[in-house]
């Protein structure tokens, strides 16, 4: 279907990760939605989450100790109000989450089972079926998402472009049905009106990477998205390095959740010799700080290893990784593991409040997609599928009170399939990866990334619709632009903390350089720009 003929619905939400359910399930009671997927829910970063949602729920807890520990892990840009509105509804959350079928783990005396994981003053990670958290959440919501009535899942379709009306107002996807690898069959396209708000939900863009946590579709389509259609990011320099990747013997990787190192489980060398990491945390400071460690050891020649030999239970407490290595023959009781560190999540992304309103109005976006000031410089584990519902039920309220808006004219339709994301070929998709991995990895400096930006400009030039080559530019551009060490981004040729960028974040407009503005500066409306 093309031209102008479409479907229309109050609210289209665009992925169906947490963050993408959660909204389509809050807004199911305002009006009609169209849910867009290109994979299901059980293939987004969501699902594969071990990790649970970080609440203070505990007895010895409070909001104010949650903020505190996000803030400290967030590197000195974080949005404050953002932060006391994430950790303030973070209890909510969870009952939120327990109304809608999931069944969180309990302790023998009925009360949650409360892990710690690092850069946390206290357990307060809530788990769900052990370390298939994300798995447990994600499978009860899209239970509820198939039986709403209100909801229409169009899935596997990838919203190629945003659709903006002659107000600049976000009102529709151009979205394209897909294959299992993702490429494109441009016969089969819809146009799927928006009558008040697009939510854009498509996760993160660590899969770009050729070392990674995340499923292949995290390739950062959500951020293409807005950005071709003229919203600005933010923060797109600081991606988080999981330390603790296995890499199992068919080349893939898999996460050994932070949990593991919570339990007890240390990071030692080929000699059996604790690793040095700089921090009075050891194994639990924060996650950049681990993972630069076992960075530094793989480039002095050493291997890596988290002994978990000390772990107790760790069967009963860690099912699904007990499960992959026991499938490969190893047992985390008797031998450690062989670790490495991989892309795993973006701090960065559009520029947005908690409720998801971003520079196009009528446009919102929440979850990894969005950078809302809550995970400044380095994320605190666990607080992802946190904001995922919270800012997914912010952004349904929003949403919700906005007035209803035109819809796209026969030009709107037509310039947003000229820039319609279109996939990369696969030797390219490939050799991005690398160029990200090494140039823009656990550390930079400014010749591999000059030299990076060069050949992503050239591959630009010949693949025009590639969104995978946008993000990987802003990442790449916004890395340049900030030139000290801070949080997740670590410039060997500047190592320190520049104080002056203290509570200021990189802002990249299309068309105009990588820009610094106070994190706390929401994002300012104007008419669309057409990319």
């Amino acid at each position: 279907m093309r031209g102008d003929a479409g479907l229309a619905f109050d609210y289209v939400v665009v992925g169906a990760g947490l963050a993408g359910l959660v909204a389509a399930l809050e807004l199911a009671g305002a009006g009609r939605v169209a849910l867009i997927a290109k994979a299901p829910p059980e293939a987004s970063n969501s699902a594969h989450a071990q990790g649970g949602i970080a609440a203070a729920i505990g007895e010895d807890d409070a909001p104010a100790l949650h903020a505190a520990d996000t803030e400290a892990a967030g590197a000195g840009l974080c949005d404050e109000a953002a932060v006391a509105a994430l950790v303030a509804d973070a209890p909510d959350a969870i009952r939120w989450l327990g109304a809608h079928g999931v069944h969180f783990d309990h302790d023998s005396s009925g009360r949650p089972r409360l892990g710690l994981e690092a850069a946390h003053s206290r357990p307060r990670i809530v788990h769900a079926e052990g370390d298939a958290s994300g798995r447990a959440v994600v499978r009860a919501l899209w239970e509820r998402v198939q039986r709403a009535p209100e909801i229409r899942v169009l899935l596997p379709y990838r919203a190629g472009a945003l659709l903006v009306n002659d107000h600049g107002d976000g009102c529709g996807v151009y979205a394209v049905r897909v294959t299992a690898d993702f490429t494109t069959a441009a016969s089969e396209a819809l146009v799927v009106r928006a009558r008040r708000a697009v939510i854009v939900a498509c996760g993160g863009a660590g899969a770009l990477y050729a070392r990674t946590t995340n499923p292949p579709g995290a390739t950062g389509d959500g951020i293409a998205l807005a950005w071709r259609a003229g919203a600005p990011v933010r923060n797109m320099e600081f991606v988080q390095f999981h330390p603790t990747v296995w890499l199992r013997p068919d080349g893939t990787m898999f996460l050994i959740s932070e949990a593991v190192r919570g339990a007890g489980a240390v990071l030692i060398d080929e000699h059996g010799l604790r690793l040095p990491i700089p921090h009075p945390l050891g194994e639990l400071a924060p996650r950049d700080v681990v993972a630069r460690a076992v960075y530094a050891a793989w480039q002095q020649g050493h291997q890596v290893f988290l002994d978990a030999r000390e772990v107790r239970d760790f069967a009963r407490r860690f099912p699904s990784i007990w499960a992959q290595l026991k499938q490969a023959g190893l047992d985390p009781a008797r031998q450690p593991l062989p670790v490495a560190p991989a892309a795993h999540f973006v701090m960065g992304g559009v520029a947005a409040d908690l409720s998801g309103q971003t520079a196009i109005p009528h446009l919102l976006a929440i979850g990894e997609t969005a950078c809302t000031g809550v995970h400044g410089g380095n994320r605190l584990a666990s607080n992802s599928l946190l904001e995922c519902v919270v800012g997914a039920r912010r952004a349904a309220m929003a949403a919700a009170a906005l007035d209803p808006v035109s819809g796209p004219g026969a030009a709107d339709i037509a310039q947003a399939q000229d820039r319609s994301l279109q996939p990369l070929p696969a030797e390219v998709r490939r050799a991005l990866g690398s160029l990200l991995w090494e140039s823009a990895g656990v550390v930079r400096e400014a010749d591999r990334l000059k030299a990076a930006e060069a050949q992503l400009e050239a591959w630009a030039e010949k693949f025009p619709g590639a969104g995978e080559i946008d993000v990987a530019l802003l990442i790449i551009r916004c890395a340049l632009a900030r030139r000290e060490s801070r949080g997740a981004h670590w410039r060997a040729d500047a190592p320190q903390r520049d104080a002056a960028l203290d509570g200021m974040a990189t802002e990249v407009w299309p068309g105009a350089d990588a820009s610094f503005v106070p994190v706390a500066a929401r994002p300012r409306f104007q008419v669309a720009t057409r990319a």
